[in-house]
């Protein structure tokens, strides 16, 4: 396994003016060798010449946020990340990495829920490189690798997960997103690790049932919201109709037996449970009639 290493290499407006001189210096003597008609002292000018020309090859500029990692005949050398004009041996090959922060949309994944449903699921990774050397020789392409072990591990998350829970204290993928963004966050990075590659954020920006099954669903969800607004009708209804004997029971308003106490609560319940206007009757008798 490659591991980054920092070259050391001369500052660019250093050397510069130093081949700058040497090439002015190496033409003309080659000027002054050939008004000479000295062959060996053209040939040796000649050399000298060429040789700087080579050098001038072993400028690079590094951006900001920006790195060069550098081989010598496929050997890793090293690699650069202080922004600015550099130089170094002509002979390494300098390849250019961006360190900038990147996002990455993943498409689409039609995948199976925890429950078997399908489900439409995409997400949104926030991502950089962190380790040069091995984004570089560790992967063959590591752009390609961040996408291809993102929408692995959305799909992986998808089938941990149903889409709703109907149990109290359950997690689902649409319920519980802050936990889940961190989870997805948490696998994507083991598996980008290998690659040098940090993954900063992902979260899920995409998520339903698959087309064939929306409107099943829609209807469950439905039924669902429902089934929870009665219950929590009901507990309401409950706990007035126990506050309103009890006030009539401590007040001394009324005394009721238990059956009148049953068609009172009976009556109650209705009002408060009904889902449709209750229309009044007035008992002109006993409460006994």
């Amino acid at each position: 396994m490659y591991r980054e290493k920092a070259l050391s290499t001369v500052s660019g407006w250093l050397m510069f003016p130093v081949l700058l001189a040497g090439l002015v210096a190496g033409i003309w003597w080659l000027i002054v060798q050939a008004t000479r008609d000295d062959t060996p002292g053209v040939v040796l000018a000649i050399v000298l010449v060429v040789l700087i020309c080579i050098l001038f090859a072993g400028f690079f500029v590094v951006q900001p946020n920006d790195a060069r990692v550098l081989t010598l005949f496929g050997k890793y050398s090293g690699s650069v990340k202080t922004d600015g004009f550099h130089w170094a041996n002509p002979l390494l090959s300098k390849r250019r990495l961006s360190l900038r922060v990147r996002n990455f949309e993943s498409s689409k994944i039609k995948v199976n829920d925890h429950e078997g449903n399908p489900i439409e699921i995409a997400a949104v990774v926030v991502w950089r490189v962190v380790e040069t050397a091995e984004a570089s020789f560790e992967v063959d392409n590591y752009e390609h690798y961040v996408k291809v072990q993102t929408e692995s591990a959305v799909r992986n998350l998808a089938t941990q997960y149903p889409y709703d829970a109907y149990i109290e204290g359950h997690k689902s993928l649409r319920a519980n997103t802050a936990e889940i963004a961190e989870q997805l966050k948490v696998e994507i990075q083991e598996r980008l690790s290998k690659a040098g590659v940090e993954a900063m954020e992902a979260r899920i920006n995409h998520l339903a049932y698959a087309p064939e099954i929306a409107a099943a669903m829609l209807q469950r969800q439905q039924a669902g919201a429902i089934i929870a607004a009665r219950q929590r009708i009901v507990e309401g209804a409950v706990g007035m109709v126990e506050m309103a004997l009890d006030l009539l029971s401590q007040r001394g308003v009324v005394e009721l037996d238990n059956e009148r106490k049953a068609a009172m609560v009976s009556n109650l319940l209705v009002v408060l449970c009904g889902d449709r206007n209750t229309q009044p009757v007035i008992n002109t008798g006993t409460i006994y009639q």
